[in-house]
C-alpha cells in the first residue's frame, strides 16, 4: 500500500511541579487514551511561543511562563487519517520548557474542538511508554539529564497504537 502523508507542525510544553509533570488525556488521534503534553498546532500567522500559551490555556486552564526553546523532534507515525486520506502522520514537535505561573485544572474548558479531555499533574514515576504518547517519553529523557540536548527523529512503524 501507498503511503500517504500529513504533516502536523506543534508545539509542545514541558511543565513540572513538585516532582509532577502536567499532562492532557488525549481523545484523540495516535495518542488516543494516553498522556500527552499539552501543546498542539500552530495557527497561521502565529507565533511559536503565542501558539504554546494559547494551547496550554485551552487544554489546561493554566497560563505559563516560557523559560526556552529545547528544540525539534519528528515522528512518523502510522496512522490512518479518513477526512484527509493519510495513511501516515509525519509529526514535527517543538519543545519548550515551560513554568507553570497560575489556573486552575478542575476548570472546565470549552473542548468540543479538542482532542484532550482534561489534564493533570502526574508524579513522574507512574509513566510509562504504555500510558504515554513519545513527546511524553521524550520529556521524561530531557528531565533525566538536562544537559543531553540530543534529539534524534523516530520513525514509530512499530510503536503499538491503542485505539
Amino acid at each position: 500500500m501507498e503511503e500517504r502523508w500529513h504533516t502536523h507542525l506543534g508545539v509542545y510544553g514541558i511543565c513540572t511541579l513538585e516532582g509532577k509533570i502536567l499532562l492532557i488525556h488525549k481523545n484523540g488521534g495516535p495518542y488516543t487514551n494516553r498522556y500527552d503534553l499539552p501543546g498542539g498546532a500552530v495557527d497561521s500567522n502565529e507565533p511559536l511561543v503565542h501558539a504554546l500559551r494559547r494551547e496550554f490555556l485551552e487544554e489546561t486552564a493554566t497560563s505559563i511562563k516560557v523559560i526556552r526553546n529545547l528544540g525539534v523532534l519528528d515522528y512518523v507515525i502510522p496512522f490512518k487519517l479518513e477526512k484527509r486520506g493519510t495513511t501516515h502522520i509525519h509529526q514535527v514537535a517543538i519543545y519548550y520548557e515551560v513554568e507553570y505561573v497560575s489556573g486552575d485544572l478542575t476548570y472546565t474548558m470549552n473542548m468540543h474542538n479538542n482532542d484532550s479531555i482534561g489534564s493533570e499533574w502526574v508524579a513522574i514515576n507512574q509513566l510509562t511508554p504504555n500510558n504515554s504518547s513519545p513527546l511524553v517519553m521524550q520529556a521524561l529523557n530531557w528531565l533525566k539529564d538536562k544537559n543531553n540536548h540530543s534529539l534524534e527523529a523516530a520513525r514509530l512503524d512499530n510503536w503499538t497504537i491503542q485505539q
